[in-house]
């Protein structure tokens, strides 16, 4: 390692000419020169030699006297003493005052090139050790100013990311965009969905008074580039302005995207329009990492914003509703409840948001309904009595990603036309039965006032199987009214085992009669259902009754019930005439019936699959059909099982 100083010191021309020319030019070091130890000392201590090579006797001060004084001074320049007459206590007095190397004259070149390495070799490591440590401290410098920029981004970005205030939060990001990066002015922009223009939306440090409407568009300015490459932008320089096309003329610029994902949203933007100071790669650092926080934070308090205002429509349209309407979360914590809900449970506290639906209205019929929608998660419908003495028709729905809602309808004035109705049919069904109950009797006491003829015995056959069938119709017909009305439908854990079970004994007589087998293969421990076991076994009763009717004699008629996947699968299959493919969508509607020369002659009011299909969807079930004509028809119907486990 050549170049360093080395400070020649001797009375004699020829030795220091000698040293100069032929030593130190040919090896790279720069020479300096003295011509007797006083001038050597001051050169020592004013041109901050590496290395002396310094004889001894000289006028004005010897080399021991040179290096007692360096000493004083606190000087620790190695030193390489030139001498003719040497001795052992002068050699002493040398070393003890630091001498690197002592030498007798004449010498060498070689002698005196490796004196000279020798003596620097404690001087260049002094040197790279204190450039390490210079290097060190520095890199520690800036690793402390860096912590220190992260930290400070850190809790800038951690107070961006918490507003939900759009015009704070952008007021805040240009504020701190201007404190991270000293620069005189920031700007933010956003882009127009619609119209693909550049808007300012925040300010900071404009002296000039921006118009709120100025729109700019994107292609017409730099942040065209940064919204169409997503990329940040660094211009300018002290020399020259630039003219970004924002009205603006100024010396330095930074141009940041607000990105989110892959859109950018926006141009985050700082500048210096009077002061020459240039920004550096770490300002565009640390505005493009603000930007980012930016973004996500704008994006965040425009979904809050939005959010909030549909939130708001929500709650306006729900509490101008006259139906009593209940929004609970997944854990069944309230997150709406409208007046008309308060007015018809009495709750007369304010604050009833996030507090438990049990805490908060005290009626067991509705939380059992919450409860019953938690244990299966199917919707739930109900009737809510209330204190005053009025109904409520509640639908529970599980809203997936929400929780629940219960939405009310006060069905008081229903349930009193119900029972007005029910009254009136009551009686009407008995003024009805008791005219048709005479009309049936005075027919079967004909042949006892006298033998009938062929022909009125066909006739009176015909009266009493036509008042059989209007006796049946007046019972359907009151039936499905009262399932559609959902009146007598009262649910409760049923076992559907028992009432297949002692449904097929009740009608195993008909099949027998026609030569039938009636079998029954049900699932060992089948799961419980909640519903109405009345109903149930009418549906039941309904599927086995139309197959034994609709099956020739000697047929095969099964019944089967599994578990499959949370549900209860109940078929009933025949081996009669099927159903045409045509007639098989229809089946189900009201008075529907198939005709067909087989069944010309069996009787039916075609309210009997209508029946069923209302109570089983009633039931939160579904019903089908499938049949093939001369081969027979599978009627397949299933219910969610009743989970025991509370939630």
């Amino acid at each position: 390692m050549a170049g360093e100083r080395v400070l020649v010191v001797d009375d004699r021309r020829d030795n220091i000419e000698f040293v100069v020319d032929y030593i130190l030019k040919p090896n790279g070091y720069e020479a300096l020169t003295a011509k007797d130890g006083e001038e050597g000392l001051r050169k020592a201590l004013t041109e901050d030699p590496d290395l002396i090579i310094m004889d001894n006797n000289m006028p004005k001060m010897t080399g021991l006297q040179v290096m007692e004084a360096l000493k004083e001074k606190g000087l620790t320049i190695p030193v390489i003493l030139m001498t003719f007459h040497g001795s052992e206590s002068l050699a002493v007095q040398f070393f003890r005052l630091g001498v690197k190397d002592y030498m007798i004259k004449p010498f060498t070149v070689e002698e005196i090139l490796e004196s000279i390495d020798r003596a620097l070799t404690e001087v260049r490591l002094r040197k790279e050790r204190d450039q390490a440590l210079a290097s060190l401290v520095q890199a520690n410098r800036q690793l402390g100013r860096r912590v220190k920029e992260l930290k400070i981004l850190y809790g800038i970005g951690k107070s961006v990311t918490s507003l939900l205030d759009l015009e704070k939060l952008l007021a805040r990001v240009v504020e701190a965009a201007v404190y991270i990066t000293g620069a005189e002015e920031c700007f933010l922009m956003l882009v127009d969905e619609d119209t693909g223009e550049l808007y300012i939306r925040a300010a900071q440090g404009l002296k000039e008074r921006y118009p709120q409407s100025l729109k700019l568009r994107v292609e017409d300015s730099i942040a065209d580039g940064v919204v169409r490459t997503g990329e940040a932008v660094m211009i300018g320089g002290p020399a020259s302005e630039k003219d970004i096309r924002t009205a603006y003329l100024v010396k330095a610029l930074l141009s940041a995207p607000l990105k989110t994902k892959d859109k950018v949203i926006g141009v985050l933007s700082v500048d210096n329009k009077t002061s020459d100071k240039t920004f550096t790669d770490n300002d565009l650092y640390l505005l493009s990492a603000l930007a980012d926080y930016a973004a996500t934070a704008i994006e965040n308090a425009q979904l809050f914003t939005a959010v909030k205002s549909e939130r708001s429509k929500l709650e306006t349209i729900i509490g101008s509703t006259e139906d009593a309407v209940i929004i609970t979360d997944s854990e069944t914590r309230v997150l709406l409840l409208n007046k008309a809900a308060r007015r018809a449970f009495g709750i007369e506290s304010a604050e009833v948001t996030n507090k438990p639906i049990a805490q908060v209205v005290k009626n067991e019929s509705l939380i059992n309904l919450f409860i019953r929608s938690i244990d299966d998660s199917q919707i739930q419908r109900g009737e809510i009595p209330l204190e005053d003495g009025h109904t409520l028709n509640a639908n529970l729905t599980p809203i997936p990603g929400v929780g629940y809602a219960a939405v009310m309808q006060d069905i008081t004035y229903l349930k009193e036309l119900d029972r007005m109705k029910s009254e009136f049919v009551s009686n009407v069904s008995h003024d009805l039965r008791s005219p048709l109950t005479t009309i049936k009797g005075f027919v079967q006491l004909l042949p006892k006032a006298g033998p009938l003829t062929p022909l009125q015995q066909e006739f009176s056959a015909k009266v009493l199987k036509g008042v059989d069938n209007i006796t049946e119709l007046i019972g359907d017909l009151l039936d499905l009214g009262k399932i559609e009305a959902g009146v007598g439908l009262e649910m409760d854990v049923c076992q559907v085992e028992a009432i297949i079970n002692k449904t097929v004994e009740e009608l195993r007589s008909q099949a027998e009669a026609k030569r039938q087998r009636l079998d029954v293969e049900l699932t060992p421990q089948l799961s419980p259902v909640l519903g109405n076991d009345l109903r149930l076994g009418q549906v039941v009763a309904n599927l086995v009754g139309n197959a034994i009717k609709y099956t020739p004699e000697g047929g095969l008629i099964s019944v089967r019930a599994s578990n499959d996947d949370g549900q209860i699968v109940v078929s009933v299959q025949d081996t009669g005439f099927g159903i045409p493919p045509t007639d098989q969508p229809y089946i189900f509607d009201k008075f529907y019936r198939v005709e067909s020369e087989e069944t010309d002659d069996i009787s039916g009011t075609g309210l009997g699959l209508a029946i069923v299909k209302s109570v089983i969807e009633r039931h939160n079930g579904r019903v089908w059909v499938e049949s093939e004509p001369g081969v027979g028809s599978t009627f397949t119907f299933i219910l969610p099982k009743y989970n025991w486990q509370k939630v």
